[in-house]
């Protein structure tokens, strides 16, 4: 991190640098807003602290001045004079906060580092880099959901996306934010299932400084980092219902209120949210609040598994290579012709994410540049109906057994371990608890 200190105090300046420095923070300083025009010219900052009142150009001018010339660093005005109009008037202009000497340097330190760390997630998520950032496939089912795309992109319709683990749930969610009126807004992600559930809260509110301990300054949360943009709940069905209820009223009110603030703020952002869970079943157990399914459920789109949709396999292998020649600095150019009817022949329940790994592997052991059979090592990929979660089938006897006997043996064991919940068993093999019930009755399980 490097960062700018403009003020024409020496002592400030030099003592802010020392106290930065504790932290591995570089920094420059400048005297005056002239001298700091010409450093911010010459050279990249993450941030800028500078005085309110200075001689020449003072602060408020240069903040106007770095806002017409279209930097994008965060600044934190500090003056001594504490008057709520200036403090209103930096803001107004473009700070992102305002401190009153004398200050805590501990404090500003902490505020730089938010500021900063915020602002690198919105130039993150602007950007809408993604490994996979393209919507690859010419199945119907993929037809369908470019059609799908199109038509709902234009408006601000909330969008509920559903499927299995791996089928690309984020990649058509960017793809809706792209072809929206927001596209030039940030695209803001969140895995809900990846966040503890007591960090949940103010991840996506944001809080004020002092509203917990530990909060020592403001931070902002994502419903305000996606203003203007799209912001993507993925694996919505993780949300816990004490914090559904807020969700939903934010959907029906367009506002939030920060974690121990009282103001509500208006936000503009559109909602995408994505499950592989069966949100249906979830609303009838009581574990998913119905009004809120509703609000999520506008347009539904399901992503086929891809063994529904195989004659997609060989493109997107040829896609998947493509980007990986390009990390790993690799060679590949193409496959045999039984290498590709292998893959197309693997029931890939890791979906799109399994064969990203099964070519990854394959990159790294082909010994020349196009990849076969062998390389594949498809037997050691095992996916099958959430055996990896029940450990039922090893890879030493994978082969032995055809699908149907793996799949019913880890669905008994499931049932076994879980003593007949089926929805916990379910929810073990990856699987609705109507897809259960439905294999149950056909396997003839009896328990």
């Amino acid at each position: 991190m490097r960062i700018l200190i403009c003020d024409d105090e020496e002592n400030i300046r030099n003592l802010l640098k020392r106290f930065f420095a504790l932290d591995k923070i570089e920094c420059d300083t400048a005297e005056n807003g002239l001298s700091a025009q010409r450093m911010l010219r010459e050279n990249p900052y993450d941030a800028l602290v500078v005085d309110l009142r200075m001689p020449g150009l003072d602060g408020l001018e240069l903040i106007r001045w770095l806002r017409r010339e279209g930097f994008r660093m965060p600044v934190i005005m500090i003056s001594a004079h504490g008057d709520i109009t200036d403090a209103v008037t930096a803001l107004k202009e473009g700070a992102q906060d305002y401190i009153v000497k004398p200050f805590d340097p501990e404090e500003l330190t902490i505020r730089v580092k938010q500021l900063v760390e915020a602002q690198n997630l919105k130039n993150l998520v602007e950007s809408g880099t993604s490994r996979s950032s393209e919507l690859i496939g010419e199945s119907a089912g993929m037809l369908r959901i470019k059609e799908i795309i199109a038509k709902i992109s234009p408006s601000q319709a909330t969008v509920l996306i559903t499927g299995e683990s791996g089928t690309g749930k984020e990649v058509v969610a960017r793809e809706i934010h792209k072809n929206s009126p927001q596209k030039d807004g940030p695209f803001v992600p969140i895995n809900i299932g990846g966040v503890p559930e007591n960090l949940l809260e103010s991840e996506l509110f944001g809080y004020e400084k002092g509203a917990f301990t530990g909060a020592g300054g403001r931070k902002t949360g994502l419903f305000e980092l996606a203003s203007g943009g799209t912001l993507f709940l993925d694996e919505i069905g993780d949300m816990p219902l004490s914090l559904q209820v807020k969700i939903l009223r934010v959907l029906q009110e367009k506002k939030i209120t920060r974690l121990g603030g009282t103001e509500q703020m208006p936000i503009n952002a559109r909602i995408i949210a994505a499950t592989n869970k069966d949100l249906e079943e979830m609303v009838r157990d009581g574990r998913f609040r119905e009004d809120l399914f509703y609000r999520l459920n506008v347009v539904r789109i399901r992503i086929p598994a891809l063994r529904e949709r195989s004659d997609d396999i060989p493109v997107l292998a040829a896609y998947i290579i493509k980007n990986l020649n390009r990390d790993m600095g690799g060679r590949i150019s193409g496959f045999t012709t039984e290498a590709v009817e292998a893959l197309r022949r693997h029931d890939f329940y890791g979906n799109v994410r399994e064969l990203e790994n099964i070519l990854e592997r394959a990159c790294i052991f082909c010994e020349g540049d196009v990849i076969d059979v062998g390389d594949l090592d498809l037997r050691s990929s095992v996916y099958k109906a959430g055996m990896r979660q029940t450990g039922v089938v090893q890879e030493s006897d994978a082969g032995a057994k055809s699908l149907r006997d793996v799949e019913k043996e880890a669905i008994i064991c499931s049932l076994h371990r879980w003593e007949g919940n089926r929805t916990k068993a379910a929810e073990e093999l990856g699987i609705s608890r109507r897809t259960l019930i439905s294999k149950i009755s056909e396997y003839s399980i009896d328990l």
